[in-house]
């Protein structure tokens, strides 16, 4: 392996050991020697890592006191808007690929607290079906909690990205519905609780069918096609 390669690999080493422990903008590093250790390169190669990282924003140095996590400025790139049906169906099998591998990470995921976090939005959406109102911002949440709980927060970064689209989405998929209210919103209370249940379970594979028959069955009711 080049020094290139190394250098990547140490990158993508401390950068998952970040994501790994959980730490937070201000939390300290462990020293280059520890940090070489766990990754299995070099202290010199740790150092190029690390100063790639500073450059990015992600790493800050303190004189005399090691490195910490930074505060980096990410540049998100925008969703185009939706503009129609078709193109709320393209997005909805794009979010079969994306979300079904984050409920089976949630799944595989041992925190306790965010996988409790998902049922708590469950039962908002059932509680906001109940008052009678379409609970769109209630799903919204209930598939950002399941992204939290893939324990990567990539996923969540990607669902926060085309939040503006799945609310859009969403709304335009249930007003041009033609199933019955009642049924409609039947089915969704259904497909949430299966993935919830899913990851509840541990069961990744289970998760992951839940999720993409709950975004499928989304395009069902968009096009008004039968159940398979």
């Amino acid at each position: 392996m080049n020094a290139s390669s190394l250098t990547d690999l140490a990158y993508q080493g401390i950068l998952t050991l970040v994501e790994k422990n959980r730490l937070a903008p201000d939390d300290r590093l462990p020293g280059e020697t520890t940090l070489a250790e766990l990754i299995g390169v070099s202290r010199p190669v740790i150092r190029q890592a690390l100063a790639r990282l500073r450059a990015e924003g992600w790493v800050i140095s303190r004189k005399g006191s090691g490195n910490f996590l930074g505060r980096p400025q990410l540049r998100s790139v925008p969703f185009d808007p939706i503009r129609s049906v078709e193109e709320v169906r393209a997005f909805l099998e794009y979010r079969c690929v994306i979300e079904g591998e984050c409920a089976a990470s949630a799944a595989s995921n041992r925190d306790d607290d965010l996988r409790g976090e998902i049922n708590a939005r469950r039962r908002q959406i059932e509680l906001a079906i109940s008052r009678g109102a379409e609970s769109i911002e209630e799903d919204i949440a209930f598939h950002e909690a399941v992204a939290k709980a893939s324990g990567n927060r990539f996923y969540a970064m990607t669902l926060a990205a085309m939040r503006d689209n799945r609310r859009l989405a969403t709304q335009i998929a249930r007003e041009v519905s033609t199933q019955p209210r009642m049924s409609r919103l039947r089915d969704i209370v259904d497909e949430h609780t299966k993935i919830a249940e899913a990851v509840d379970r541990q069961d990744a594979d289970a998760a992951r069918e839940a999720m993409v028959a709950h975004l499928r069955g989304g395009i069902r009711r968009l096009l008004g096609t039968p159940q398979e």
